[in-house]
């Protein structure tokens, strides 16, 4: 008889707490952690997050976030208590490894208007083998949350004059399956568009797409970025930027589709953090932020107009 292996408890879950002290309000950090359409500027691991269903104490959500070297979707379900400052998570139906995960994120005031964070998770394997890649991912990505979040923080991003957004429509006499396709298709970018010189995609998981592109820039230059996109299919692909340029300390946007009396509208959403400390470096030693956002906006809608305009003219040729 072949002998059998039993698993303990203690071999597929682990235990921890991260903490961080912020220079700000208690009251300013919960409202950050409570509103889920921030994270994407708040935590460089979150791609995209939103919400399927909230009120004021509880929430229903969905979100996309980088772990270890992939990508990884969950939908979690949340119990805030705004009078203690708490937020209790539980994934609804957690990824490979994972097989149970959840925790509470708790701020309290500390004072000269001061709060400490403190992020808890408890979570389970699949297998005993799996826990040692949980445990060094929950560390990691806590970590660079926390961290992030005490620096934007106590930057003000969320209000900086820094953080900007912007978006460029067009309207377009064709079908919404035909605009999505162009949008959604990026690995025949470089034989569609004219900025484009090269694309390389991967689908590391259901609706995620990895794009590594070449870009020609108006005076020649050629720049590489790399991005994260989430697909809904025939309306939404929303991205995260990895790969930043020198101006830019945060890129993270949408392409959206929808539909009018005839035909759609097809928008490209950017939201953009300037990285000041570059402005002199790139635009000289007069220009401010001003400058910056300005040239930034104009880089990004020049490429963007561009990609809406052929892909309208390709969905009008095929209406």
């Amino acid at each position: 008889m072949a002998e059998s292996t039993t698993e303990t408890i203690e071999s597929v879950t682990g235990q921890t707490e991260h903490s961080i002290e912020i220079a700000a309000p208690a009251a300013t950090v919960y409202a950050l952690l409570a509103e889920v359409g921030n994270w994407p500027q708040l935590f460089p691991p979150t791609i995209f997050a939103d919400y399927l269903e909230h009120d004021e104490h509880e929430q229903r959500i969905r979100i996309w976030a980088t772990a270890g070297d992939g990508v990884k979707h969950w939908i979690s379900r949340r119990v805030l208590d705004p009078a203690l400052r708490r937020i209790e998570f539980r994934q609804e139906v957690s990824s490979d490894p994972v097989a149970a995960m959840g925790g509470t994120w708790i701020v309290d005031a500390l004072p000269d208007d001061r709060s400490h964070v403190r992020l808890l998770h408890d979570y389970r394997a699949v297998s005993a083998d799996r826990l040692g890649w949980i445990d060094d991912v929950v560390d990691r990505n806590s970590r660079t949350e926390l961290a992030a979040l005490k620096a934007n923080v106590e930057l003000g991003v969320a209000g900086s004059e820094a953080a900007f957004s912007f978006e460029d429509t067009v309207e377009v006499l064709g079908s919404a399956e035909d605009v999505f396709g162009f949008l959604s298709e990026a690995q025949l970018w470089p034989e569609r568009l004219p900025h484009v010189a090269g694309v390389s995609l991967t689908e590391p998981g259901p609706g995620i797409q990895s794009l590594s592109m070449d870009t020609v820039a108006v005076d020649g230059s050629q720049h590489t970025t790399m991005s994260y996109r989430i697909v809904f299919p025939s309306h939404k692909i929303a991205y995260k930027q990895l790969t930043m340029p020198a101006l830019m300390t945060l890129h993270t946007g949408y392409w959206t589709v929808r539909p009018l009396a005839a035909g759609v509208s097809v928008s490209s959403q950017h939201s953009v953090v300037i990285n000041t400390e570059n402005i002199a470096t790139v635009l000289g030693p007069d220009a401010g932020i001003a400058e910056a956002k300005a040239y930034v906006q104009r880089a990004l809608s020049t490429n963007s107009l561009a990609t809406l305009r052929h892909a309208k003219q390709y969905a009008e040729a095929r209406s």
